[in-house]
């Protein structure tokens, strides 16, 4: 799902548009024991009540496309009967009203989610009359060309307060406050079937991680069966280690830069900010190649390749793989963070037969708060 299709299914999740009918749940402890569960009509539930549960499910539809919104795709075996798409659809069939489906849902939850804390699951069903929209993308609300019918999920973990004085009107006094549970904002969760192209697409699904690093493969494999996925931080791991092995123990700088710089205008360049930029393994072999590493270098490429990544045909995502955010460079003793767009100022130079980095200075600079407009030039001794 790109931007687009998961913000406006994220709309529906507001007060003025909520199409939610059904609301379940199911509280479980520590100890992978569930406490108590519960099933009722959204609709009836108290309008305070309500905005929080809303707020928690655009939580579980909020973050960065690949990164922490990942889309999975069900292998052909998962649709027969008995796979774990089969189960989702006729648990979404049922708009939440089966006890047995419902039972047997949170115990996949709780076989495969991986969490040492109470925590509550969270699914509704809602079907959401989807819109017309004019060539030039005039939404036309009374011209409506599907019914997009869904379930939600959220798990969020449920954490006693802090402890803390309080004060207590009736006594009129200050003393120890009571603490409760409380429940938190998601961790994990899932929309299904995946909302592309303004209309429902049962073979895939929209996965929510809050922690990038945290994706939880196994839980992923048991409750969806879907297609093995790489986290935000293992495809920058994985492309680290590709420059590592080909460029060797004496990469050149200005190669790094150059690949850095070739990185950066692929994505300024991108023109569809709907569809994120993605590098196959030919892609990211010509892009070393641009960026001037060596044909003795590329020779290998293909094996390393290979060695950084378990899956060679796994889509990266350019926004997980490039440092967007700065360009740094480390010594033992000094650090050095330029804004990434601005990398052509440092260069190395050879001074008194030394190997150093210059930055070149356009403006004034900034020495521990204080503005120097200038700097002199040492006189010769």
């Amino acid at each position: 799902m790109n931007r687009a299709e998961v913000t406006e299914i994220k709309k529906q999740y507001t007060p003025d548009r909520c199409t939610i009918d059904r609301i379940c749940g199911c509280y479980v402890n520590h100890e992978k024991k569930k406490l108590f569960t519960s099933s009722q009509a959204f609709p009836l539930i108290p309008d305070e009540e309500m905005y929080k549960y809303l707020d928690v499910f655009r939580h579980a539809l909020s973050g960065r496309n690949g990164k922490n919104l990942i889309d999975l795709a069900f292998p052909r075996e998962q649709e027969a009967e008995g796979g774990t798409q089969d189960f989702l659809m006729r648990l979404r069939e049922s708009k939440l009203s089966d006890e047995v489906l419902l039972d047997m849902f949170y115990d996949r939850v709780i076989d495969a989610f991986n969490y040492g804390e109470n925590y509550y699951i969270i699914l509704v069903h809602a079907a959401y009359d989807v819109p017309g929209i004019t060539t030039d993308r005039i939404r036309m609300e009374d011209a409506s060309e599907n019914v997009y019918d869904h379930i939600l999920c959220a798990i969020c973990p449920v954490v006693l307060s802090k402890a803390a004085l309080g004060y207590n009107e009736t006594k009129n006094l200050i003393e120890d406050r009571f603490r409760d549970w409380l429940m938190d904002m998601p961790v994990k969760g899932f929309l299904f079937p995946a909302f592309l192209d303004r209309t429902a697409n049962i073979h895939q699904m929209l996965y929510y991680t809050k922690r990038a690093e945290d994706i939880q493969p196994e839980f992923i494999e048991a409750l969806f069966g879907a297609e093995e996925v790489m986290s935000a931080p293992e495809q920058k791991e994985g492309f680290q280690e590709v420059v590592r092995r080909t460029l060797g123990e004496n990469g050149k700088f200005e190669t790094v830069q150059n690949l850095h710089e070739n990185l950066q205008r692929k994505i300024e360049e991108h023109t569809d900010p709907e569809e994120p930029l993605t590098f196959a393994k030919e892609d990211m072999k010509k892009l070393f190649k641009d960026s001037g590493v060596s044909p003795s270098r590329m020779r290998d490429f293909d094996e390393h390749y290979s060695a950084s990544f378990h899956r060679e045909d796994y889509p990266l995502l350019a926004s997980n793989i490039a440092e967007t955010t700065r360009f740094e460079m480390k010594t033992p003793d000094v650090k050095v963070i330029v804004n990434p767009e601005r990398a052509d100022l440092v260069e190395t130079r050879v001074i008194d037969g030394r190997p150093c980095l210059v930055i070149r200075i356009d403006e004034h600079i900034e020495v521990n708060g204080i503005n120097v407009k200038s700097i002199s030039p040492k006189p010769s001794p």
